[in-house]
């Protein structure tokens, strides 16, 4: 009998299983099982993945509500393009915008303090990637994205676009600061 040769019994599907191949089928089962139930342990105590709400929204909504936002509480302007500062209440809702190449406004932060960010896309799908610390969401215009942040260190946050959005692309930081 050769491979090609076809098997001898035409229902070969009845041929006992190996003994060595019943310990590997029982492996792989178990190791599915326990990294089936470990995603949801990771997500609770490994502190590894954002818990987020999500709302529809439109760009003109949510542009009124990020507006209002800026002319509240507008600090100054930063940036050779006059990007607004703004320093919002601890415990507020902060609005970011992400739209062809920019992120705005800048937002100023108290260190230890919670908000609640929201963040949605005015024209095509960005990243919303906070270095150092590595918070990465992909935000889609039409949704608008909200989680509670808390600052617990000071200093300049870069955000960056991590999802290629065109030419502009390379451009397209904003900044967080976090002051005492």
């Amino acid at each position: 009998m050769t491979c090609i040769s076809p098997p001898a019994q035409k229902n070969w599907w009845k041929e006992p299983i190996e003994r060595v191949e019943l310990i590997w089928i029982g492996i792989v089962v178990v190791w599915g099982l326990i990294l089936t139930l470990m995603m949801p342990v990771w997500h609770v105590y490994g502190e590894q993945n954002l818990s987020t709400e999500t709302y529809r929204t439109t760009p003109a909504d949510y542009q009124a509500k990020a507006q209002a936002m800026v002319d509240e509480h507008f600090v100054r302007t930063e940036g050779d393009r006059q990007f607004p500062v703004v320093a919002p209440p601890v415990g507020s809702d902060v609005y970011m915008v992400a739209r062809l190449w920019d992120w705005w406004p800048i937002l100023e932060l108290k260190e230890g303090q919670s908000y609640r960010l929201h963040l949605t896309s005015m024209d095509w799908n960005h990243g919303f990637s906070l270095q150092p610390v590595n918070i990465n969401i992909q935000v889609l215009p039409g949704y608008e994205h909200v989680f509670t942040v808390t600052p617990n260190k000071t200093g300049e946050y870069s955000v960056v676009c991590n999802e290629f959005c065109g030419i502009g692309h390379h451009n397209m930081v904003g900044k967080i600061h976090v002051v005492k």
